[in-house]
Parts: C-alpha cells; sequence; structure tokens
C-alpha cells in the first residue's frame, strides 16, 4: 500500500530585475510562502476577510491588486488613497501575515553588483529558493509537521519556461557544495536532486491572488533593506521587512538574524 502524503503550495515573487548591465536596480529580490494545503481554505477566507477590512477603512476595493512598487510610487488610479494610507496598507500586510500560526516566509536575495559577466541571476536565485523549499519539506520542518510532506511551486507571471526547465534538472542534478555540517570530507560538490517538489510550477497571475499579491509586498519589503527608496526610508520603510520575524522559515539560513538567503 502506497503511503499518503500531504501537499505544502508555494507562493513566490520578484522585486528588481535580473540584469547585470544597465539595470535600474542593484538587487535582485524572490521571496516565497508556503501554506499547507488544509490550511488552505482558511487562509484564502482570512485573507478576503482582511481584504474587505482594507475596503472599509481605507477604500481599496477587492478586485484592486496590491502591486507594492508602484503602490508607492506611481499608484495610478489609487492615487485617490492617502499616500499614507497605501503604507499602512502594506505595514498591515506585513503584520497579517507575521500574526499567522500556518505560514513561513523565506526570501532569496541576489546581489548583482558582485557578480560576473554571465552569471544567471534568475537561475541561482530561484536554485536557492527551490533547494530551502525541498529541504524543508523532506525535514518535515514546515508548520503542523505533517508526515511525508510534498511542495507545489506557484510563481507569479515569471519565465515560465525557464523555471520548469530548471525544476526538472534539479530532480536529477541538483549540486550542493560540502560542507562541515554534512559530515564531508573535502571539497567539491554533493548531488542533492530534489526528492520533495512534485510537477512543474503553476503560474498564477497576481493580479487575481490575494496570496501572491501578499507575497508581493514581502518581496517590496526586503528589497527596501537594500536599496530603500527615499520615502520608504524617511518612513523606515527599510525596517518593515523585520515585521515577519515570527513567520520567517529559520532553516533557511540560521546565520542570518532574518534568515535571508544572500548570494
Amino acid at each position: 500500500m502506497r503511503s499518503s502524503f500531504s501537499c505544502i503550495y508555494l507562493y513566490a515573487d520578484e522585486s528588481g530585475d535580473t540584469g547585470l548591465t544597465a539595470s535600474p536596480t542593484k538587487y535582485f529580490i524572490l521571496s516565497s510562502l508556503v501554506v499547507h494545503e488544509t490550511r488552505w481554505r482558511d487562509f484564502l477566507n482570512d485573507i478576503v476577510t482582511f481584504r474587505r477590512h482594507l475596503r472599509a477603512t481605507k477604500g481599496l476595493k477587492l478586485r484592486e491588486e496590491i502591486h507594492a512598487a508602484p503602490f508607492i510610487t506611481n499608484p495610478g488610479a489609487l492615487v485617490r488613497i492617502r499616500r499614507n494610507d497605501r503604507l499602512d496598507i502594506l505595514k498591515q500586510c506585513l503584520d497579517f501575515l507575521s500574526n499567522r500560526s500556518d505560514i513561513r516566509i523565506c526570501t532569496v536575495v541576489v546581489n548583482k553588483t558582485t557578480k560576473q559577466a554571465g552569471y544567471d541571476v534568475f537561475e541561482n536565485a530561484w536554485q536557492a529558493l527551490i533547494q530551502r523549499f525541498d529541504n524543508t519539506l523532506r525535514n518535515r520542518n514546515y508548520p503542523g509537521a505533517f508526515a511525508d510532506q510534498r511542495g507545489l511551486v506557484l510563481p507569479d507571471n515569471t519565465d515560465g519556461g525557464k523555471l520548469t526547465t530548471l525544476l526538472r534538472k534539479m530532480r536529477h542534478y541538483n549540486p550542493v557544495p560540502n560542507n562541515v555540517a554534512h559530515q564531508t570530507v573535502g571539497a567539491g560538490y554533493r548531488n542533492l536532486a530534489l526528492q520533495s517538489v512534485i510537477e512543474d510550477p503553476f503560474m498564477k497571475d497576481s493580479a487575481h491572488s490575494f496570496i501572491h499579491q501578499l507575497v508581493d509586498v514581502v518581496a517590496y519589503a526586503a528589497r527596501q533593506l537594500y536599496e530603500p527608496n527615499a520615502y520608504m526610508r524617511s518612513k523606515q520603510g527599510h525596517n518593515f521587512y523585520a515585521r515577519l520575524r515570527p513567520v520567517l522559515n529559520a532553516y533557511a539560513n540560521r546565520a542570518h538574524p532574518l534568515h535571508l538567503v544572500q548570494l
């Protein structure tokens, strides 16, 4: 008889671009949020309640997308909501997430200024995120300690073909540097092929996904740690990511106080 397994969904979104030359950003940010299948419906229902609260108190309609970067600097029709209120919406999004016990957040940060020509920002960031996802799954370290965990990747619109190719490759070849923690002698790499991430990535459009809109806010807050714009710095926005401390995946990087994976 086959053993049953439970599925954990990883929602991911990006901030910044992957270009190394003539790029307006120095960092590429890839953030993710995971939630177990048995908690997904409650999570979504709570988000809808939260969005209704924002509609009642801030005038943000449920059909209007929270896209953090333009939300602050180029809001378009949302200019009708005062800038301070738009900033408060972002803070409330982060606080809504930080008060949950059924999710975990992980962020990969690529410092593009230190990379040589030919470095693939997209592939390295996603490889690092998927590795952490798979490792946390196989060690059953997500909330609930469900046995035999499996994971499904649901990115916001990105280079789906490239991501699918990468994930398929990692199921067979996933080189990870040797280190003392794994009691491996000498330098070199181990092939830790993915064990717990199933299927190809399923692309989502954040305009139609409340969960992805929250992850977009997470990625934006992470980016403000490294290159805050003038307005966010004046409002202490470069400290917003720390509001997520209770739900950060500590297994991603125990050495960093905010468990950021820095490349």
